[in-house]
């Protein structure tokens, strides 16, 4: 089975809890999944064509007017199963043959958050380049997925994301833009570190705060990641 860690499926009362507290250890890592053995091998036409990264037989069935955005029983497109798979051929053939790039599997994940959440840089170009909105909301936390990739530390992924417009202030619906999520969801290590400052050379407001008004400086003081506390000092935050 293809996973990779998000916060996705924890128990509400488990992320209320951490929400009011603030300082907690990273949230336990539940999994956004990819298609599981089983699924595969069931598999046929464009899904079993995306998975292999087969893109002559993409052509040809697109060619017959098999459907682009076919759905499995995840309501993943044959564009989401390459992109699990990081067949990056397979998803540039797809969305030429009229692939919905921003399509929402039933997790509510794009290709987008998918790559970045497998902290697959090179997939996250392609798809990028094919014109995917890095301003899409997704995820059942209506983030973005810079929340997810500053989240996790993928540090790279967050640096793309950010060039490619995606938004500094949005706010998903635990109250955490993804500079917060950077502190409050990481382990205070170098990736998070550049998951804070690349967002903050890009102007990220310093002000705004968690749920129960919690300012990113105090909030990285309350775990005590002095490094952090010192990019957001150095920034003006006080």
């Amino acid at each position: 089975m293809i996973s990779v860690s998000f916060h996705s499926r924890l128990p509400s009362i488990v992320l209320s809890a951490i929400c009011a507290i603030g300082a907690l250890s990273p949230l336990p890592a539940a999994a956004q999944v990819g298609p599981s053995s089983t699924e595969i091998a069931q598999y046929m036409g464009l899904h079993a064509a995306a998975k292999k990264g087969d893109a002559p037989r993409i052509e040809t069935l697109a060619a017959s007017k098999a459907a682009s955005n076919a759905r499995d029983g995840n309501g993943r497109t044959p564009l989401h199963v390459a992109t699990f798979a990081r067949q990056r051929e397979a998803i540039s053939v797809l969305v030429k043959a009229g692939a919905d790039i921003s399509l929402l599997d039933n997790d509510r994940y794009d290709g987008i958050t998918i790559a970045s959440v497998a902290d697959d840089e090179e997939t996250l170009g392609v798809l990028l380049a094919l014109g995917a909105n890095a301003k899409l909301l997704t995820s059942r936390h209506d983030g973005t997925a810079l929340n997810a990739a500053a989240h996790m530390g993928h540090d790279g992924v967050v640096k793309q994301l950010i060039d490619a417009g995606a938004p500094l202030g949005h706010v998903n619906n635990l109250h955490w833009t993804a500079l917060i999520e950077s502190i409050v969801l990481g382990n205070g290590g170098t990736r998070h570190q550049e998951c804070l400052r690349t967002p903050l050379a890009a102007g990220a407001s310093l002000h705004l705060t968690d749920r129960q008004g919690n300012t990113p400086l105090q909030l990285a003081k309350s775990r005590a990641y002095p490094q952090m506390v010192q990019m957001l000092e150095l920034a003006g935050a006080r």
